[in-house]
């Protein structure tokens, strides 16, 4: 059990360092740090990869109680040679390393100036008038919070790092791979918080994908020649 655990946790760790540094939310956090207290962006989007993480180990653990051992692990081999070939693609066919990074910034500028719209059209409205019109949630959580939590949570999902986790987790112990994904997203996300969008303009998106390209290839080789 114990080396089951080890393995799923570096494999898990491994996986998510290089599939989330340089990835859209990362971008977005980096971004939204610049302009919003930084605990409350880091809290935000690390609450939603920390509930996502969860919940893809938790689909890839159930995997193997729906179809056969076997089927699961084929599956997962499969999955990992494809996304190792789908990131090399992208990492010699890559031709900007910041198309990320501008589309990330376009998206959160237009909601910054819609929101700054609505807040001058709303600005003589009595603030006790706007407390009663609050959604519920945002009585007892910030609306920042709640902001860098949905734009994170929706942006990972159907992501390829969340699919990979599932099939890591169905082939792996899923308690290690719950620890390994959940300490790579803490290190990422405080990495491009604290970091600012200087560091996010800095990654190497080419680096990145032919690193996790290859790191896939070495996960479905071995999985490829060990037993179910």
């Amino acid at each position: 059990m114990g080396l089951s655990v080890i393995e799923g946790f570096s494999k898990s760790l491994a996986m998510t360092v290089l599939s989330e540094v340089g990835d859209k939310t990362f971008f977005a956090a980096a971004i939204l740090a610049m302009r919003h207290p930084r605990r409350l962006v880091l809290s935000g989007c690390l609450g939603a990869l920390i509930v996502m993480t969860i919940l893809s180990v938790l689909f890839g653990w159930t995997a193997p109680n729906l179809i056969s051992r076997k089927w699961t692990h084929n599956i997962a081999t499969v999955l990992f040679f494809g996304f190792g070939f789908w990131s090399l693609w992208e990492g010699f066919t890559a031709k900007v390393d910041t198309e990320d990074l501008a589309e990330v910034e376009a998206k959160l500028n237009a909601d910054w100036s819609s929101e700054a719209d609505g807040a001058k059209k709303n600005s003589k409205v009595d603030d006790d008038l706007k407390k009663q019109n609050r959604p519920f949630l945002t009585q007892f959580l910030s609306p920042i919070f709640i902001k860098a939590f949905s734009i994170t949570f929706f942006g990972e999902w159907g992501d390829k790092s969340q699919i990979a986790t599932i099939g890591l987790a169905a082939d792996q112990n899923p308690f290690g791979v719950v620890l390994g994904g959940i300490l790579g997203q803490a290190l990422c996300t405080t990495a491009a918080v604290f970091g600012g969008k200087s560091l996010a303009s800095q990654v190497s998106e080419k680096m990145v994908a032919l690193s996790s390209g290859i790191l896939f290839i070495v996960f479905g080789v071995q999985s490829l020649l060990s037993s179910v």
